[in-house]
């Protein structure tokens, strides 16, 4: 056995030790276990958070051990179906229908069941996969996420794991992006590049997207290659890669207000027309009369219909019913209100910072989407990893925090009717503001 190796297993047998934990866990997390064992669901989560605690702590500046374990973490679920998710799906049925030259959003999975449904390779499969929530409305996803999604289905045919091979490539692909990309603009920023690994060893980012296959990694790739170029000047460039973001989740929307003080109103007016454009010409393929009616009432849906881990909103239901509101009606009237409150949190963060370098605009940032989540109705496990990503590139941790706690939501996942437990959401959102008080106050008093 070489010295070198020799030296290496001795320097970091700790390490190596919670590396093969981490990856027996993983392993246990994509084969052996079903959402609806919530016990063991939260025990490895719980467990995988203090591993990736610790290989942080002890290897933070061991860049390639870490990278490798994060890449390996996330080819352990590369053969094996989501365990936690149905969403992918829909994700296929959608690319099968846009390989084929049909517009997903002209159609509801209900609709091609009675009509054309024998385009689809196994559309009894999915369609009973996707469930009826699902199966009943038009499809939310933007149209560079459809084009992905076609991908997938032409590579995979009528091999349903095929086409999930696919998807997952890609989802892995844009997080070692994520990763690159990253790590360089932390180092532009003059921080710390070992932060990166706070996002890319993550137990939360390495189940919700690898494992269960959210596209909100492809969208992060592409949001973090767009600050990149901004830090670097090349804005023009930034402008059609954050179009490529939106066009992926439309999550990015909400940040482009605060790129006006930032670029200037010169500068400004051309960022805004670039990103304009592009998004026109991704969306061209699908739009049709119909298109922005369909696709506007779905996702209006996210506002007045549906709920699930909300902190907010849960609290002010309780009051409203205490006055003899009617559920179904203040979840509406309240999801009015949410797009205002949204609009006035990015509006203060727009005007209010009288500096207003690429520091503040990602601090910025993370403040509106912190806000947006916290005001919302439905806020899925995967929501925070955004905040994830943005948190490392300031001094505010409470969203790692909450990539933890969160855990707590999959509660609902155990329940065959998917009803919540209060006492655990409580716990949840108690842990992440009682934090991001003590953070705002260990701020102030730095000062």
């Amino acid at each position: 056995m070489p010295t070198n190796f020799k030296t290496f297993l001795k320097l970091h047998r700790v390490s190596l030790i919670l590396a093969v934990l981490s990856f027996v866990f993983y392993y246990t997390f994509a084969y052996h276990l079903q959402r609806t064992d919530f016990v063991k669901l939260l025990t490895l989560f719980v467990a995988l958070f203090f591993f990736c605690f610790k290989l942080i702590q002890f290897e933070k500046l061991n860049f390639r051990f870490l990278l490798g374990l994060g890449i390996i973490f996330r080819l352990v679920f590369l053969f094996i179906e989501p365990n936690l998710s149905q969403d992918f799906y829909r994700f296929i049925w959608d690319g099968h229908l846009v390989a084929n030259g049909d517009n997903p959003y002209l159609y509801t999975p209900d609709d091609l069941m009675k009509n054309m449904v024998s385009i689809i390779p196994n559309a009894d499969v999915l369609y009973e996969g996707m469930g009826s929530l699902s199966a009943r409305h038009y499809s939310n996803y933007p149209p560079l996420n459809q084009l992905l999604f076609a991908l997938a289905a032409f590579i995979g045919g009528k091999s349903m794991f095929g086409s999930l091979l696919v998807l997952r490539s890609t989802i892995i692909l844009a997080d070692i992006g994520v990763f690159y990309f990253g790590r360089r603009l932390l180092k532009n920023l003059n921080k710390s590049p070992h932060l990166i690994f706070w996002y890319f060893l993550n137990p939360l980012v390495i189940v919700e997207l690898t494992g269960n296959l959210h596209f909100e990694g492809v969208m992060l790739f592409f949001f973090i290659l767009s600050m990149f170029l901004l830090s670097i000047n090349k804005w023009k460039v930034a402008a059609v890669v954050m179009a490529c973001s939106i066009s992926v989740k439309l999550v990015p929307l909400l940040f482009l207000p605060l790129f006006f003080k930032y670029l200037g109103w010169k500068k400004s007016i051309v960022f805004y027309s670039i990103i304009g454009i592009t998004s026109v010409v991704l969306f061209l393929p699908f739009n049709t009369p119909e298109f922005i009616d369909n696709y506007t009432k779905t996702i209006s849906l996210w506002f007045s219909n549906f709920e699930f881990n909300s902190s907010i909103y849960n609290i002010a239901k309780k009051i409203a019913i205490h006055f003899d509101a009617k559920p179904w009606e203040f979840i509406k009237e309240y999801g009015k209100i949410t797009p205002i409150l949204t609009i006035a949190a990015v509006a203060l963060f727009t005007f209010l910072p009288k500096k207003y370098d690429l520091n503040r605009v990602l601090w910025s940032m993370m403040w509106v989407m912190t806000i947006y989540y916290f005001i919302s109705t439905t806020v899925h496990p995967w929501y925070p990893i955004f905040l994830v990503l943005l948190s490392i590139f300031t001094t505010y941790r409470y969203a790692i925090i909450w990539s933890a706690a969160i855990v707590l939501s999959y509660f609902a996942y155990s329940q065959t009717d998917f009803n919540e437990n209060l006492w655990l959401l409580a716990i949840e959102y108690t842990s992440v503001y009682g934090f991001l008080v003590y953070e705002i106050v260990t701020h102030h008093n730095k000062k």
